[in-house]
């Protein structure tokens, strides 16, 4: 089977928009595809977490897959910095990428902006960690949104220029990966944009009731429709778009026939929706809950993830060291 790799960074808990974003895809990938599936605690680093923080946000990303139904039988599930040899292709390719190209990559100026005042090297070679990541296991696909489109680029591009630098066809140009035909947006509840964390709009996994139902409440709505079949705003269509994908087509039916015909009371709809995501979240919440107690089973599936993971890297590792000519010394 094609080999797939992603990565999530453990900044915080996973949301409605991941779930049925990235998450329900790797789901379904880990079916059909050769799955290689990491926590990248090395590229959080960029950001300095204090090490408790990082421990318990690598464990919470950790349980959270697993209840979200990723499945450590069907794919590889592993932590970033259990795979020592990731760091030794990222020291080959940083000796092949140049300031210039690093440099106007657009993510690293958006972090920069943002942290003017921790503008690392790790933060500038983030892509060639990126690309060691993908190119150890020469994964043919990644799933990756548009912000991460550049580092693929330049992932590929490594992958080219050690293949030419060698005169060899080692490693294949990974490509950008959407499982689904149709890529699922999750509005946040502010009226605007996606779910994301740094928007603080999000609905989180690890909500309960009571939570949800009070962010619900709080989303952003209209008076109502004046003119019947108009079209929606944007923070309505949001709604809708939520309801849509969490409550039965009947329901999502019956109160869009209330906003074609005027009659919509959003008071109602709000509760109707507040009652059928905590329906979708909670069996996931409490998976979340029971999964992040047995810390002996987490142990156990990182620790096995690890070694599948360094088992591929490594074969990967020893070719390149010949390629490049390292004579192996007894040790």
């Amino acid at each position: 089977m094609e080999k797939v790799v992603s990565g999530i960074r453990p900044t915080g808990n996973l949301h409605l928009g991941n779930y049925f974003g990235a998450v329900t895809s790797f789901v379904k990938m880990q079916e059909d595809y050769d799955c290689m599936f990491f926590i990248a605690d090395w590229h959080s680093l960029t950001t300095q977490p204090k090490p408790g923080d990082l421990r318990r946000s690598v464990k919470t990303i950790l349980a959270e897959y697993l209840a979200c139904g990723i499945d450590p039988e069907k794919a590889t599930i592993y932590i970033q910095s259990d795979v020592k040899e990731t760091l030794e292709l990222y020291l080959y390719l940083n000796m092949n990428a140049y300031l210039g190209e690093l440099g106007r990559v657009t993510t690293f100026k958006e972090k920069a902006r943002k942290q003017p005042n921790n503008v690392n090297a790790g933060l500038f070679t983030y892509p060639t960690l990126m690309a060691a990541d993908i190119l150890q296991h020469k994964a043919l696909k990644v799933p990756v949104g548009k912000d991460q489109q550049q580092n693929m680029e330049m992932a590929r591009k490594c992958a080219r220029r050690f293949n030419n630098i060698y005169g060899v066809e080692f490693f294949p140009e990974p490509q950008d990966f959407t499982y689904s035909a149709k890529a699922l947006k999750i509005p946040g509840l502010d009226g605007s944009g996606k779910m994301g964390k740094s928007e603080g709009n999000c609905v989180y996994l690890c909500d309960d009731d009571k939570t949800i139902t009070n962010k619900v409440k709080k989303a952003l709505t209209v008076s109502g429709a004046e003119v019947p079949n108009s079209p929606k705003p944007e923070c309505i269509e949001n709604l809708f778009t939520l309801l849509e994908i969490c409550s039965a087509p009947e329901v999502y039916k019956f109160y869009d026939e209330r906003w074609n015909d005027c009659t919509i009371r959003f008071g109602d709809l709000k509760k109707q929706l507040a009652e059928d995501m905590c329906n979708v979240i909670r069996p996931i919440r409490e998976r979340i809950m029971e999964f992040s107690s047995n810390d002996t089973l987490l142990e156990k599936i990182a620790r096995e993830g690890a070694e599948r993971a360094r088992e591929s890297a490594a074969k990967t590792l020893r070719e390149v060291r010949e390629i490049i000519g390292f004579t192996p010394v007894a040790r």
